[in-house]
């Protein structure tokens, strides 16, 4: 069932929400598909210091319910980054939503390709968008799905 919530710019306020966010969905839905030794090395890119500098450097967007922030999503020039949302309001439409609003972003900057580095969990999703396998990256035994997916004919 669809989570009714808005979606704005993150503010550097939001960093500690959005940390808990990000740590929740990676132990709980990525866990399935990376050693637990991945998860605590990507743990550590996320703490609310660093998603506060994130903030600052990233065109970062926020999904609310309410109150409470439940998504994230974010652009870097034509690269998706760091989009997650809450283990329990997964399924529900919010990360469809986060990326039709960051591909917004993206054609207002007049890019002409988004690209992802996918995890292995979320892969599925991203196609689900349109999104096609570009190539494999490896940072270590952590192993990312390179897609992209054009907006305008070129």
């Amino acid at each position: 069932m669809p989570v009714d919530h808005d979606i704005r710019r993150a503010s550097p306020d939001d960093a500690p929400a959005i940390s808990e966010i990000i740590l929740a969905a990676l132990r709980e839905t990525n866990a399935r598909d990376y050693a637990p030794q991945i998860i605590a090395r990507v743990e550590e890119s996320f703490t609310p210091s660093r998603v506060e500098e994130l903030i600052r450097t990233r065109k970062v967007l926020v999904a609310l319910a309410g109150e409470r922030i439940i998504g994230t999503a974010s652009l870097e020039g034509e690269w998706i980054r760091t989009v997650f949302v809450a283990p329990d309001a997964q399924g529900k439409g919010v990360g469809r939503r986060l990326m039709a609003r960051i591909e917004d972003l993206a054609r207002h900057a007049d890019l002409a390709t988004l690209q992802v580095p996918a995890t292995v969990t979320a892969e599925r999703f991203y196609s689900k968008l349109g999104f096609k396998v570009v190539r494999d990256s490896y940072h270590g035994d952590e192993r990312t799905i390179i897609m992209e997916r054009r907006l305008v004919s070129l």
